[in-house]
């Protein structure tokens, strides 16, 4: 594997001329996300329209996927929520669009806080306190029927996750935190049905996104959580696009929360036919994995200044992925997802 920048910490993320005083990755958020020191306008006040932050979480259980986020991208805030029944395809997805984001408060850092959305009856409020991270969400109108949840994610210390701080031209730049394989509690009312959310076979992922990017901009991400045959958890995280990942890729896979780095992986897959099988292969042999996928998302988001379509695909990954000591980890089955995004905004 090529060589890759460790973080260091505590410290800040922008430096006084704001510069990212650091570029690589780390196994949790070590660097203070210090956006008010951003300088790529000279204008000061023109820059909180381009400064975009987000928390996307989703729970994978047998059946479905269940996914909520609150973002503010700038000029617009944007929540959204959806659901995906696995045997069926049975799919509902509603999203907010919120000129200046009122009505939508997300904190510094991934370590503490709350994320709330309150309006039009609707309260989403996301929750960080130590090792537990709590949603709440109440969403009447969801479609025909009413979206509600309580869930509870629990992240203890020792569970690493996979951050990066890298570069992107014009004084912008990308941190991001990815949590995979948080065991989930609690339960989801949809469609007049309650799912219970249980830790022996619902895990939790978190995007924790904040950044500054070029217009127009391209990325794809794949990712899951979920159990080896031998009941252990194991998630992915794998990636590229825009940025200068030279320092570091958020490329690993994390087994019983501890993450397995990778460098560069190469995807193949066909841009005309999502559905068709992906491949993502490490150059080192670390990686070789076959998704194939079984339902297509596509989100699509066209307010002029701002468009947006991604193609997120859910699947089964199956394969073999090499540990940081030599292990062999089989793959077989398991549930996730892969996607293109191509925005201007």
């Amino acid at each position: 594997m090529e060589e890759q920048h460790l973080l260091k910490g505590p410290g800040k993320l922008l430096n006084a001329d704001g510069n990212l005083s650091q570029t690589g990755w780390a196994t949790r958020q070590v660097l203070d996300c210090n956006l008010e020191d951003c300088h790529f306008y000279r204008l000061k006040f023109m820059q909180g329209m381009r400064i975009k932050v987000w928390d996307y979480y989703a729970v994978t259980t047998p059946t479905h996927f269940f996914s909520f986020t609150i973002s503010d991208i700038g000029y617009l805030g944007m929540v959204f929520a959806y659901v995906i029944e696995f045997a069926t395809g049975k799919y509902e997805e509603q999203t907010l669009s919120i000129p200046f984001a009122s009505g939508v408060k997300i904190p510094r850092n991934s370590t503490s806080g709350e994320s709330l959305y309150q309006g039009g009856g609707k309260n989403l409020r996301f929750d960080v306190d130590g090792s537990k991270r709590t949603l709440s969400v109440r969403w009447p109108g969801f479609g025909a029927t009413t979206l509600n949840a309580e869930l509870e994610f629990i992240v203890p210390a020792e569970h690493e996750s996979m951050t990066i701080a890298i570069p992107i031209p014009g004084k912008r730049f990308y941190y991001n935190r990815k949590i995979n394989c948080m065991p989930a509690s609690g339960w989801v009312e949809y469609q007049g049905n309650r799912f219970e959310i249980q830790p022996e076979t619902c895990l939790g992922n978190l995007d924790w996104g904040r950044g500054v990017w070029e217009y127009e901009s391209f990325w794809v991400w794949a990712s899951a959580s979920g159990f080896l045959k031998d009941k252990r958890r194991i998630g992915l995280n794998l990636g590229f696009g825009f940025g200068d990942t030279s320092a570091a890729t958020e490329n690993c896979f994390v087994l019983e929360g501890k993450v397995h780095k990778l460098g560069g992986v190469k995807f193949a897959y066909n841009n005309k036919n999502f559905m068709a099988p992906w491949t993502m292969v490490s150059p080192d042999g670390r990686l070789d994995l076959v998704f194939t996928p079984f339902f297509e998302r596509v989100a699509k988001t066209d307010l002029k200044i701002l468009r947006s379509e991604v193609h997120q695909m859910f699947g089964r990954y199956n394969g073999s992925a090499v540990t940081d000591d030599g292990k062999k980890i089989e793959i077989s089955g398991l549930i996730g997802w892969a996607e293109e995004h191509n925005a201007r905004w």
